[in-house]
């Protein structure tokens, strides 16, 4: 991966190569640990993060969710990405990964006695799922591992333990060269991709599944708020893998994966087997929003070239 200059560590920067941990660190143990995907993009008035915080909200609601008491409060977080992303002084758009975790000092499985630390780190990285698959579109595969049951996990939370499917999932479609799985819920709905939401598109509607077993996605409700800003018909409403097979369009949306169009499914192509109409537009506005482009939605950015924590007036 791409190396940076420091990484944030319980209120202090330290060097790259120094950011480390004890092997008896309970979550590394036990999978209780709570992070974030945040990215920063190079917009025309210097580096900014996008929606800073919504996603910060959400790393707090998820440490709630799985019962820890962070260290750091909420608002020390917030200037800690900006302290860190002044401190590297990155040329290129950016991903930032807040961690909430919980350390040495204390084992088995009662966990709310291990100490609790939190570390920011933040590296340059292009598009998750290629620059090419931003245009052309991705294969997927429907995954044989089912997304987490909401009745055996708090699928709310963006818990480090709720990820391991996702590897598998990941790890399956890969192998049978594809270059996403796609997961269905426990009773054969579309649930998600291994790290995004899904969307189809059927004669003119936006329609997208429930967050009932999917994380509630912040870029999800960027693109559902750029579709009814042009008048776009939406749905959310559960969706079969067949309905998928004979949809006009598909993509995946993630922090990380931003905006991917979905060229086949099980070897079935979607559409015309290129990005289509609709996925286009509403990826370009989304890289609108998230560049500063689009004035409307600059609120939602948090410029670092600023002395203090503060984010433009609508």
């Amino acid at each position: 991966m791409n190396e940076a200059k420091k990484i944030w560590m319980d209120g202090e920067l330290v060097d790259w190569k120094d950011a480390k941990v004890h092997v008896l660190t309970h979550t590394l143990h036990y999978g209780n640990g709570v992070f974030e995907g945040t990215r920063a993009y190079q917009t025309e008035d210097g580096l900014a993060i996008y929606k800073l915080d919504e996603h910060c909200k959400r790393l707090y609601n998820s440490a709630k969710i799985t019962a820890i008491k962070p260290n750091i409060s909420l608002e020390e977080v917030k200037k800690a990405h900006i302290e860190l992303l002044k401190a590297n002084d990155f040329k290129n758009d950016v991903y930032l990964r807040p961690l909430i975790y919980l350390g040495y000092g204390q084992m088995g499985v009662h966990h709310v006695k291990a100490p609790v630390h939190t570390m920011i780190a933040a590296w340059e990285w292009g598009a998750y799922l290629g620059e090419e698959g931003l245009e052309k579109g991705i294969k997927v595969c429907t995954s044989s591992i089912t997304r987490n049951p909401v009745r055996s996990t708090f699928g709310k939370a963006k818990a480090v333990a709720n990820y391991l499917n996702s590897q598998m999932a990941k790890y399956e479609a890969i192998e049978a060269g594809f270059e996403e799985g796609l997961m269905l819920d426990e009773n054969g709905f579309a649930a998600e991709g291994t790290g995004e939401c899904l969307f189809i598109v059927r004669d003119g509607v936006l329609i997208s599944p429930p967050n009932d077993n999917s994380l509630e996605s912040i870029t999800q409700a960027t693109v559902l708020n750029l579709a009814r800003d042009f008048g776009i018909p939406i749905e959310r409403r559960n969706i079969t893998r067949d309905e998928i097979y004979i949809c006009d369009e598909a993509f995946f949306t993630g922090t990380a994966a931003e905006v991917t169009p979905i060229n086949s499914l099980d070897h079935r192509v979607i559409g015309n087997g290129a990005r289509g109409k609709m996925t286009k537009r509403l990826q370009s506005a989304y890289f609108d929003v998230v560049y500063g482009r689009d004035k409307k939605y600059r609120s939602d950015l948090t410029f670092i070239n600023r002395d203090t924590y503060v984010k433009e007036a609508k």
